[in-house]
């Protein structure tokens, strides 16, 4: 039997390095022709691996191509730096620290664990279903617009063909048989990272968060960049040399799916949160990949601190992040055109106008534009937040737990959370992540608050 481990292959890598390539305005025609003429093929779609292995020429010559990729001159470099001084020297409106400590309770830190369970296991289902899959299940069971779980439920049988639930995850996450939140990588982070501040506190290294990865995490739990960034640690690599090497998702959505507990943890402080998050991103991403975790770390910190509305939210994570990037235009463009257009399924064939025909499904680009409109559509209400999210496709269950993180915060305590969203989690998490198997979100927030306080 063939083993096709996704998103390492040599062969599958050099399409996607093609197309960020072309993102980021490096000639790479000469490469890709080479690559065509030897008999390459352009990346897999939505899978990680191609159907069948590359001949050992192909495979070589692909590992080759990936290096000659990486010394194209990137001109947008100066504009999309990785260092976090750079960083800061490009955003003019870096947050200030506050003053002194800023309360945050656990009931705060309760609903955020909730909301952020709830918006991800709402787009389970649908993760890898093209929009037009998602609108027609969604319409055929009465759900449209997205108010509630999907369900199968009278659900026509040519309509299932066409477009069938995630495999791995409609037996758990479907309204009929959920039981609990079941596994999933945007809730493995969050408890990485509550595990790293617990080893480590607030001075924790890249370094650190690559051993406790070691250490903790199983290599069959992580994918695209973290995937990558895995293996080159095996193979003797150090941080940040792990997300650059032969990584073409290095600009993709992971990064911004483990920035929950930095913002978590800085009540009242997006500078400190971002930087918490640079420190972590930079294992495996770079650029926009990075500003996407401090984006985050950022919003979130803001909406601990309990001070704003969703748009100072959203508008503090943008202090963090270059304004000439392009994740900074992405989250321009999301709140632009949900103020501006009529109708949310308008602003979503906006956002897919913009973005699919050149972007892949969980490069973190049009993740963010699309996270941006659905926060500001929703202005603050829970259910609006991850229904609006999760309807507008891409990586709907990161989005969606993205959206309940930032709008169960922005509740304030977890009884404020519709019943419907939190009944059917029944107070429990499954894991890989050693320790926290079935662990409660009430727990889960005692020990996020106890680090809110760690020096």
């Amino acid at each position: 039997m063939t083993v096709r481990l996704t998103w390492a292959q040599p062969e599958d890598l050099v399409g996607h390095e093609l197309r960020q390539a072309a993102l980021d305005g490096r000639d790479a025609s000469g490469v890709e022709r080479r690559w065509y003429a030897a008999g390459g093929s352009p990346a897999p779609e939505r899978a990680g691996a191609s159907a069948a292995p590359a001949p050992p020429g192909l495979r070589a010559l692909a590992g080759q191509l990936l290096d000659e990729l990486a010394l194209l001159e990137n001109p947008s470099a100066d504009d999309e730096p990785t260092e976090l001084a750079a960083i800061r020297d490009a955003c003019p409106r870096w947050p200030a620290r506050p003053d002194g400590p800023v309360p945050l309770g656990p009931a705060r830190l309760h609903a955020a664990w909730l909301g952020r369970a709830a918006g991800c296991l709402l787009g389970k289902p649908v993760e890898k279903l093209p929009l037009e899959g998602i609108r027609a299940l969604a319409r055929a069971t009465g759900n449209w617009p997205l108010d509630t779980w999907f369900t199968d439920r009278g659900l026509p049988g040519e309509l299932a063909a066409a477009y069938p639930w995630n495999r791995r995850s409609a037996a758990t996450s479907l309204a009929g048989n959920i039981d609990g939140m079941p596994e999933d990588d945007d809730l493995n982070y969050p408890l990485l990272a509550l595990l790293l501040y617990r080893r480590h506190g607030r001075g924790f290294t890249t370094g650190d968060v690559a051993r406790l990865w070691l250490d903790e995490l199983p290599a069959g739990r992580v994918f695209t960049a973290e995937r990558l960034a895995y293996r080159n640690l095996l193979a003797g690599l150090e941080p940040p040399d792990t997300a650059r090497y032969r990584n073409p998702f290095r600009e993709w959505i992971g990064a911004q799916i483990r920035a929950d507990v930095h913002g978590w943890t800085h009540p009242g402080d997006p500078g400190g949160a971002a930087g918490q998050a640079h420190r972590d991103a930079v294992l495996s991403h770079t650029a926009n990949g990075v500003y996407g975790a401090m984006f985050t770390a950022a919003a979130l910190a803001e909406a601990a601190g309990g001070e704003s509305d969703v748009h100072g939210c959203l508008a503090a994570g943008l202090r963090v992040v270059p304004p000439r990037s392009r994740y900074a235009r992405a989250v321009r463009l999301g709140i632009a055109a949900a103020r501006e257009e009529e109708g949310f399924d308008t602003v979503v064939d906006r956002l897919h106008a913009v973005y699919a025909a050149t972007h892949h499904w969980v490069h973190v680009l049009p993740n963010a534009a699309l996270l941006a409109a659905a926060l500001t559509r929703a202005d603050g209400d829970f259910g609006r937040s991850v229904c609006l999210a999760v309807s507008g496709g891409w990586d709907t269950d990161s989005n969606g737990a993205t959206a309940g993180s930032l709008a169960g915060l922005l509740a304030g305590r977890p009884d404020a959370l519709p019943e419907r969203w939190t009944a059917p989690l029944k107070n429990r998490l499954a894991t890989s992540v050693a320790g926290f198997d079935g662990i409660g979100f009430d727990s889960l927030a005692a020990l996020t608050h106890q680090e809110v306080h760690r020096p």
